[in-house]
């Protein structure tokens, strides 16, 4: 039988309260783990003419997942665009529940338009520091809470398109940066037995791809549908378990074969 040995874990998750960040809370909750339910309490102010799409769904709801996940999961608010932030957002987490053994970077800055002729050193920015400057502070700030050799090991979602996303040249440059990470850090820390890998999700339906779109992408995802948010949560698990225990600097690609 398999048995990920992760009952009694800490797993914190960022942006985890709401699509596929709650999809990955639930399925570690699943297998005995406390969850730390990062959010982000308000909305940031937002320039004129920008869509948002990294804000995840308020205190609330947050707080409603962490007691239906039970386990003495609880919820936890930070905003990672802030440079103190992620620090901060560790700290609080290990005083909670006295250690952190799975980092999920899930959280996520993307917003539109974000083309190459709309391109600016702000929106550069503000992709930059929640795709992939929060999540290398996050993992160096949870490397040093570490209590001697306590299990460890981080997780981070990228996309399948970090390799080239047309019309969207902050978010995708952002998540390559994020890749690029993994690697980075799995060689860094791989002989203090920490691991570190990704994730990276083709379309997943979270609500919003209307019925068109849907079916333009069940069209081009080799396996004829679009993903769900347990496909990659599965994944996730997989990743922090005991069965990946020898598996490090890989961005395993959960897309039914979509950009190959």
């Amino acid at each position: 039988m398999i048995d990920p040995r992760l009952a009694g874990r800490t797993v914190l998750v960022t942006g985890g309260s709401g699509n596929v960040g709650a999809a990955i809370a639930r399925a570690f909750a699943a297998q005995g783990a406390r969850v730390a339910i990062h959010y982000l309490a308000q909305d940031p102010s937002s320039p004129a003419g920008i869509e948002w799409a990294h804000v995840t769904p308020a205190e609330g709801e947050a707080a409603r997942l962490a007691e239906e996940l039970g386990n003495g999961s609880f919820a936890v608010s930070a905003d990672l665009s802030e440079p103190e932030g992620p620090v901060r957002l560790l700290r609080e987490v290990v005083e909670r529940s006295g250690a952190i053994n799975v980092l999920v970077n899930n959280a996520a800055h993307c917003e539109l338009p974000d083309d190459i002729d709309t391109l600016t050193h702000a929106s550069l920015e503000r992709h930059y520091q929640v795709n992939a400057i929060a999540p290398a502070v996050l993992t160096a700030e949870a490397v040093r809470l570490r209590r001697g050799d306590a299990l460890l090991c981080v997780v981070n979602i990228t996309t399948d398109a970090a390799r080239a996303f047309p019309g969207q040249t902050g978010y995708g440059t952002s998540k390559g940066a994020l890749e690029a990470l993994t690697r980075s850090t799995a060689l860094d820390l791989a002989a203090r037995g920490v691991r570190v890998n990704a994730v990276a999700p083709g379309p997943v339906q979270t609500g919003w791809m209307d019925d068109d779109l849907l079916a333009r992408v069940e069209e081009i995802v080799p396996m004829g549908r679009a993903g769900d948010p347990e496909d990659i949560a599965d994944a996730v698990v997989y990743l922090a378990s005991h069965q990946a225990r020898w598996v490090t600097g890989q961005v395993l690609q959960v897309a039914g074969g979509h950009a190959l």
